[in-house]
């Protein structure tokens, strides 16, 4: 009986060991977040010290409307935490799609949610523009969602089906992608120079036009979407030891994982309507998390939104530092930092099967 308590007792210690290493991992990756939002919001064309930033933030005696005024509160804030909320939601959808999935390679970008959102802001800014008298602010995002709302439902539509299987389900997203993708090259092809400009310029995925309703938008759908994905965390656990296990727990797994990859599309959606094409955030920031904190969902969710975050504020840092006194495009900045970790998934697979 001593023998079986001390058993006991040493296993709750490991556990518990496993727990708090887990709970520090999130801490420092929130502590590290901080510090990039931080900056964010002090990097830029024009460099603002430490004390003009915090004054023209919390400072009720500093003059509104001058220019670090309008500087830090319309233009960096709102950038700053657009960044964070879009990088949580492509890593949160990311992590989801991979679960349900059970491929590392599946993300928004590479599902095709991201390449309908580019075709839809095409024709926006190629025809609906013309015909419309409607901002373009508005009318761009709009198609954009539209267009991912519609790969989405196809990809639901195409998983509803019995006969087609996990494998099956990711390769549709491929071919959804080339789809739309082609499409989009056909309107760029018949499109005028300055409409071509505008569609390359969105493809390149930018945080500069972000304001305070687009963020509290994808907040908002964030805060509803995190919270559904976290109360299914233990059948999502359950989903990862094969179909057949997870039903015998009682799981409906055809309804789960099409719930979550409805779920998810919707959450890429709205995000990318908002900030062009930004890709890798989604494939990247799941594989780190997996790395550092396991396959549990109570933790693994939560570390894949906070480091899709960490990704995109450090990529919105890097793109005002390449180029002095101009802004690069952070979705080429996520490329560049999601290409390595995409071959390095590639290579790992490919050891695997050897």
């Amino acid at each position: 009986m001593n023998q079986l308590k001390d058993q006991t007792n040493s296993s709750k210690e490991i556990y518990h060991s496993i727990i708090r290493k887990k709970f520090i991992w999130l801490l420092l990756t929130l502590v590290l977040l901080f510090l990039f939002f931080m900056l964010d919001v002090l990097i830029g064309p024009s460099w603002l010290s430490v004390n003009e930033v915090l004054n023209a933030i919390f400072s009720s005696s500093y003059q509104e409307n001058t220019k670090n005024d309008i500087i830090v509160n319309v233009i960096r804030l709102p950038t700053a935490t657009m960044a964070l909320v879009v990088g949580a939601s492509l890593g949160t959808a990311g992590a989801q799609m991979q679960t349900v999935l059970s491929n590392p390679l599946a993300s928004p970008y590479t599902l095709g949610v991201s390449a309908a959102a580019s075709f839809g802001a095409a024709v926006a800014i190629v025809i609906c523009n013309d015909l419309l008298p409607i901002d373009e602010i508005i009318i761009i995002p709009f198609c954009a969602f539209i267009a991912s709302l519609i790969s989405s439902l196809a990809l639901f539509l195409i998983s509803k089906t019995k006969s087609v299987s996990i494998h099956m389900i990711i390769l549709t997203g491929v071919a959804l992608s080339f789809l739309f993708n082609s499409l989009l090259s056909l309107i760029q092809y018949f499109s005028k120079d300055n409409q071509f400009e505008a569609i390359v310029l969105w493809m390149f995925g930018s945080l500069q036009n972000a304001t305070w309703i687009k963020v509290i938008i994808v907040a908002v759908v964030l805060s509803i979407c995190l919270p559904l994905f976290l109360a299914d965390a233990w059948k999502l656990m359950a989903l990862q030891m094969g179909d057949e296990k997870a039903k015998s727990m009682g799981i409906q797994t055809e309804k789960l994982r099409l719930q979550v990859i409805v779920t998810a599309s919707i959450l890429t959606a709205v995000s990318v309507c908002f900030v062009g094409a930004i890709g890798f955030v989604g494939l990247v920031a799941p594989h780190i998390a997996r790395t550092l904190v396991g396959e549990d969902q109570r933790f693994f969710l939560p570390s894949s939104a906070l480091l899709g975050a960490l990704m995109l504020s450090f990529a919105s840092i890097v793109s005002k530092t390449i180029v002095p006194g101009a802004i690069f495009p952070v979705g080429i900045t996520t490329s560049l930092i999601g290409i390595p970790f995409l071959l390095s998934i590639i290579l790992k697979k490919r050891k695997r099967l050897y």
